[in-house]
């Protein structure tokens, strides 16, 4: 068998956090088994399904270096839904329904009166043939209810949550059709994954009890389910569910400088055990990837911790993969020197104008005769060579200073920041004449 999983969104909306950790999910789960990532999209809601969305949802899985292996769209298979469901409603498993939705929701609040569970009670299966005739002879047309057996238990073996038992005579016949002809998600998705050999539904948890129905879909249709896995879902910092993550996806994280790298880090293992590491190369990922890994507790997502490993990615971008996002004339050497103080690759821009100048001397009052002394001495060393341990080494001599009180002035005046870049690699950078006007500005 082929391990096949798929990432299924609706194009009525920028994908959000929590659908990026499911698509990561899919495609690493499948990367390891040697198997393919489908991307379907679910746009049977032709009313709220816009093609923006669409070509946004493909933006957003390239940026993030999840390109799928295919592509379907649900709104080009209508007719194998339609072949299936008619299959299903000659079997008697699918069945018209008559009620309206206010008649639906008086049955449920008198239900709620009496302390019951909002079940429907399958009165469109009493019907009789002339009582059906003359509703529809009246206008009414029906929607359309998969019949759940009841017979047996709902079981599955789930990959994260474990053993899963549903009762489904406490479970509502799902409506798969509305009465316009249009399909509900239950039944679609159902058949998609066994036309579409789908090996692994990987989904978050609030798809559970779909799962329970479509269960029984598939052994309607005689086809073997899929296995599956229901992540927990996200979390916001503050500890509860939080509607902002709704909106934190590829246009926030790019906006904040993140690399997609750390998305990708982060992600893959948010909900686990395992640490978060900053982990450049996806394979040490997918090869630790393993369902039995994650907890069933929600996940807790912090930006501030996103931010941290994003930080720890930068500090491993080689200059290749940067080149094109640094200012004009911003090299490698002053890449590699500049990278380990930044918390993003825009950082290096403030970095360049330190090297570039010119720079506000920061160094107190008191140090100006120090200063002009560096300046001199700056002018007779060597720097062909590694000028700041001469520079350093000639001042300590000379002036008697050491520690703190050598360094600080120097780094003050050179960039007029307290800390930044080891002086070591930065001073050869801003160069000799550079150097000398700082310091004897």
């Amino acid at each position: 068998m082929t391990v096949t999983t798929r990432f299924a969104p609706s194009p009525t909306g920028r994908l959000h956090v929590g659908n990026i950790r499911t698509a990561l999910h899919n495609r690493m789960w499948a990367r390891r088994n040697g198997g393919r990532f489908v991307l379907r999209i679910d746009d049977t809601d032709a009313e709220r399904s816009e093609e923006r969305f669409v070509d946004a949802i493909r933006r957003d899985l390239d940026w993030l270096e999840l390109t799928p292996d295919g592509e379907e769209r649900q709104s080009a298979r209508f007719a194998l839904y339609a072949a299936r469901f008619d299959r299903l409603v000659a079997a008697g498993r699918v069945y018209p329904a008559y009620e309206t939705a206010q008649e639906l929701d008086l049955k449920r609040k008198i239900q709620a009166g009496r302390g019951l569970p909002p079940v429907y009670d399958r009165a469109a299966l009493r019907l009789s043939d002339a009582e059906r005739a003359a509703l529809e002879a009246d206008g009414v047309r029906p929607h359309w209810r998969f019949k759940l057996d009841h017979d047996a238990a709902i079981e599955w073996d789930d990959l994260i949550r474990g053993p899963q038992r549903f009762d489904p005579a406490t479970m509502s016949d799902p409506v798969v059709r509305r009465a316009d002809g249009s399909w509900l998600y239950m039944l679609p998705s159902a058949v998609d994954d066994i036309d579409m050999g789908i090996s692994h539904v990987v989904r978050g948890e609030d798809h559970v009890s779909n799962t329970a129905l479509q269960l029984q879909m598939f052994a309607a249709m005689g086809a073997a389910p899929p296995a599956f896995a229901h992540g927990a879902l996200l979390t916001g910092a503050e500890g509860k569910l939080s509607k902002r993550l709704g909106s934190v996806g590829v246009d926030h994280f790019r906006e904040q400088g993140i690399e997609p790298e750390a998305v990708r880090a982060l992600l893959a293992r948010l909900g686990t055990s395992d640490p978060v590491e900053p982990i450049l190369d996806p394979e040490p990922l997918i090869a630790g990837f393993d369902f039995s890994r994650f907890g069933r507790a929600p996940a807790r997502f912090d930006e501030a911790e996103l931010a941290g490993v994003n930080a720890r990615i930068v500090h491993q971008l080689p200059f290749d993969r940067v080149r094109d996002r640094l200012p004009a004339g911003m090299g490698e050497a002053e890449w590699l020197a500049v990278r380990p103080n930044l918390h993003r690759v825009a950082d290096a821009a403030d970095w360049w104008a330190v090297i570039e100048g010119p720079v506000a001397n920061a160094a107190a009052g008191e140090d100006r005769g120090y200063l002009a002394d560096a300046a001199r001495v700056a002018g007779t060393i060597d720097w062909a060579g590694d000028p700041w341990p001469a520079l350093t080494g000639a001042l300590k001599v000379e002036t008697g200073r050491k520690g703190r009180a050598l360094f600080l002035p120097l780094r003050l005046a050179l960039t007029g920041r307290g800390d930044g870049p080891d002086m070591a690699t930065l001073l050869p950078l801003i160069g000799r004449e550079r150097t000398i006007a700082r310091l004897s500005a």
